[in-house]
């Protein structure tokens, strides 16, 4: 077929959107899919010799971009991945439990900002004020959209147009290239860096404050490690220095802990609270990471100042809508009523090995000559880095790994590509997602 004949036989886009087969769709979505249809049948295969039916092959293409324009993007996925706390997939999964109050909160209308004694405006926060202080000893809390809004925050309230002091061994790039030092500067406050990479001393600290400087800034490395000649003052010697410097010690905690993470067998991961006992003045975590809740910025810390950082106009702006306050309430309660291990960021890294090899062994059933090796499910998520606990996994063999990984991502899975196999990590996946798992493969090797 010669080019001219190629685009004198591609349909109109009225014909095409009356199609049959897009019948189903709203007539908005028919046309624009036949629109795009059309458009890549012309991209793809003008000038290329293709001498079957145009008609069809464009019809196809439109039924292809209908599909994808009326289906969710944002769609449940199986973290089959080798990693807990996967950031791509959402980091920390909700417990059951706490998925259920969600959905019951986001279905109705909630008492989110109502007190329902009074029957007068209430303050969303009193949701987890009360959980977060009496489960890290802090005097008060405050909670916002993410942790970095809340270093953003906290230091925008307290110290903005003064000296801000950081150890340039925790200057941390976080996701999405985004930067510590950025954040500080964008906050209204001089960054004045001291010490080198791998050592910054008590010193180093004590001899840049002047008289501007408003706070000392600690980043625990929760993404990374520097490690053989190193050397960082404790908490407890900023907290002495900063309170004879009559300044704040703030401290990015991280992960937000609130378990001892050495009892699955991991390094110990500073605690939510555990640097105010030590003498910091304000100290901030995520939601989303070893507390296994929603996304979310929590700030803990002596009531003055927490009070000042609530009033401060950006709050507004990064404070956490309702979904949000209800998941993090109740995976709150959960650890006040000791379930913590219903989470599944804990259930995952409790898991016996035992338990885990019978997954393995069932998910292997299922693809002719699969193999099981012992391995490590890392935590990820920006915890514990370099980190991780034990675990079987399942190796399955392709004339493409590329291609069986893009069928299971495909059907909602997650794996990972290494030594020329797709690997599966079944630390982290429930019976149910085994079954979905199982389905995959049968379909897949049909």
């Amino acid at each position: 077929m010669s080019e001219a004949d190629f685009y004198r036989n591609l349909p109109k886009v009225d014909t095409l959107a009356g199609s049959a087969r897009l019948s189903s769709y709203p007539w908005r979505v028919r046309v624009e899919a036949a629109r795009a249809g059309i458009g890549r049948a012309r991209k793809e295969l003008a000038g290329v010799g293709f001498s079957g039916d145009v008609s069809a092959l464009a019809e196809d293409f439109a039924v292809g971009a209908a599909l994808e324009m009326t289906s969710l993007s944002l769609r449940p996925l199986v973290n089959a991945s080798g990693v807990i706390l996967h950031t791509g997939a959402g980091r920390a999964r909700l417990a059951p439990s706490v998925a259920a109050h969600v959905a019951a909160v986001a279905a109705g209308h909630s008492s989110v900002e109502l007190d329902l004694e009074s029957g007068q405006r209430g303050d969303r926060q009193s949701h987890v004020r009360e959980l977060i202080c009496g489960l890290s000893g802090a005097e008060d809390a405050l909670v916002v959209n993410n942790c970095a809004a809340a270093v953003f925050l906290a230091l925008s309230a307290l110290c903005s147009g003064q000296d801000v002091v950081l150890s340039r061994g925790e200057m941390i790039e976080i996701g999405g290239s985004f930067r510590l030092p950025d954040i500080v500067r964008q906050s209204g406050c001089r960054l004045v860096e001291v010490g080198c990479t791998n050592k910054t001393h008590l010193e180093d600290f004590a001899s840049a404050i002047g008289p501007e400087t408003a706070a000392i800034l600690r980043c625990h490395p929760s993404n990374y490690r520097i490690v053989g000649f190193t050397e960082a003052p404790s908490v407890e010697a900023l907290a002495q220095l900063t309170r004879e410097k009559g300044i704040l010690l703030i401290d990015d905690l991280g992960s937000g802990c609130l378990v001892d993470t050495t009892r699955f067998g991991l390094p110990r991961e500073p605690q939510l609270g555990e640097s105010l006992r030590l003498g910091a003045h304000l100290a901030m975590a995520s939601g989303d990471k070893m507390l296994g809740g929603p996304q979310a910025g929590i700030l803990v810390g002596e009531s003055a100042l927490i009070a000042r950082t609530a009033k401060h106009p950006l709050a507004r702006a990064m404070r956490v809508d309702k979904l949000t306050l209800a998941a993090l309430e109740a995976t709150l309660r959960l650890y006040v009523e000791g379930r913590e291990l219903e989470i599944p960021t804990l259930w995952a890294l409790a898991r016996s090995l035992d338990d885990v090899l019978e997954s393995a062994e069932r998910l292997a059933g299922s693809w002719a000559g699969a193999a099981i090796e012992s391995g490590v499910t890392e935590t990820g998520g920006g915890s514990l880095p370099g980190a991780g606990v034990p675990t079987w996994r399942v190796g399955l063999g392709s004339r493409s790994c590329d291609e069986l990984a893009l069928g299971l991502r495909r059907r909602g899975i997650v794996s990972r590509i290494e030594k020329g196999l797709v690997w599966l990590d079944p630390r982290t996946v429930t019976l149910n997602e085994e079954e979905q798992i199982c389905r995959a493969l049968t379909a897949l090797k049909s």
